[in-house]
């Protein structure tokens, strides 16, 4: 999913034309203590925060922000929420990918009339400076598409500047955390990409949903000869808004002689399709890295026999295509375990968290892009066999 920090205004007649990434809504256990956890560890700011203090009775939100990302992350208040269901049944989570449009409502409306199930109708919240607009279509299993539209105060440039997220939330000031993750910044910009993960054979379907609901097309294709291992192989289609700021690989597990991630993801997740990771943009992947390794998060173990290979693979396809050389030092990449690939557009380095809770769900890449468009197809088999090591650590291959 793409987006850029400050994107073009929207001059489009399209009520689908997205203009960002909104907001990413998390449902969790305890919304107060996983804004630390995000904080500490990925260095959020933790912002704003709707609970009972601001007359929430409902919910407790808080809002995460760093860069141009914006996380929601959202308990409910008691045992009746659906949310506190989900919670029960998929642990924490993602939600909803929220998408800014100019008028959600009509945005809604378009999506229902292309074969879109409504998640909720639209809501609109105002004060005396301004208006927020929602309105939520069905996707994949448990997850949700938000469209939101703002005016006022609430516009999304003046949210990005720090104004209220939207009415009924309070600012947080004052917290040391905040204080420190500005003078330690992790370097995190905007969310690249979200991958979803289906069950086997619905792949195509959503793709198909993808196209004929958001106007979505296929921007890149990826089979089973391409993300194998001896034991397991799954499939997966990167879907692209019209204007390719919105970028959502679908995937699905194919036949193998062990299981793979993909369904050890459902397995885990209730067999309910969801958000298998958020892909998060840095323009330093060694800073970035360096800075969340520090504050202790858990990256997957890459073997060093990945390196024994990768330089010269790398190379030969940036010289083939007259790209420019890897600027970063090879010996701090490796140090660092980071994955390394290249395109005929340019190279990229990634890098994929352990799952971000005790189920072995959701997790985080940090990717950094220098020409290519890609999602580190070179990269496939050392990452899935750093998988397999450990799904079976974990009982689970």
């Amino acid at each position: 999913m793409s987006t850029l920090n400050m994107p073009a205004a929207n001059t489009s007649t399209d009520p689908l034309d997205l203009i960002d990434v909104d907001h990413v809504r998390f449902f969790v256990g305890n919304a107060k203590q996983a804004a630390f956890f995000y904080a500490m560890t990925f260095g959020f700011r933790i912002h704003q925060v709707a609970d009972l203090t601001s007359g929430s009775r409902d919910r407790a939100r808080y809002l995460l922000t760093q860069g141009n990302i914006r996380f929601i992350l959202e308990t409910p208040l008691t045992k009746d929420d659906p949310a506190a269901e989900e919670i029960k049944r998929f642990g924490d989570g993602v939600k909803d990918i929220a998408f800014t449009v100019a008028d959600a409502e009509t945005a809604w409306k378009q999506a229902m009339a292309n074969g879109g199930e409504s998640a909720y109708e639209p809501i609109t919240i105002s004060d005396e400076h301004g208006s927020v607009t929602t309105a939520g279509i069905q996707a994949y299993g448990r997850s949700v598409h938000s469209f939101v539209s703002r005016t006022g105060a609430y516009a999304i440039d003046r949210v990005k500047q720090g104004s209220m997220f939207e009415p009924g939330y309070r600012a947080i000031d004052g917290l040391a955390l905040n204080d420190y993750n500005d003078a330690n910044p992790c370097g995190l910009m905007f969310v690249d990409h979200c991958v979803g993960n289906v069950e086997e054979g619905r792949m195509n379907e959503w793709v198909q949903w993808y196209e004929d609901v958001l106007g979505f097309a296929m921007f890149k294709h990826f089979d089973d000869a391409d993300i194998s291992t001896e034991h397991s192989a799954l499939m997966s289609k990167v879907m692209a808004s019209g204007n390719n700021l919105i970028k959502m690989p679908i995937n699905e597990p194919a036949d193998g002689l062990k299981k793979s991630q993909i369904q050890e993801y459902l397995e885990w997740h209730d067999m309910m399709p969801g958000v298998q990771h958020l892909a998060l943009r840095s323009n330093d992947a060694l800073s970035s890295v360096a800075e969340l390794r520090r504050r202790g998060v858990d990256f997957l173990r890459i073997p060093g026999e990945y390196y024994e290979t990768v330089w010269n693979r790398v190379e030969k396809t940036l010289t083939e295509h007259g790209q420019e050389a890897i600027k970063e030092d090879y010996d701090r990449i490796k140090e660092l375990g980071i994955l390394v690939d290249a395109d005929d557009e340019g190279y990229l380095l990634q890098l994929f968290t352990m799952p971000l809770q005790d189920r072995p769900t959701l997790f985080f890449e940090i990717i950094c892009r220098r020409g290519s468009q890609s999602f580190g197809k070179g990269n496939f088999k050392a990452l899935f066999e750093a998988l397999e090591l450990e799904q079976d650590r974990r009982g689970n291959l």
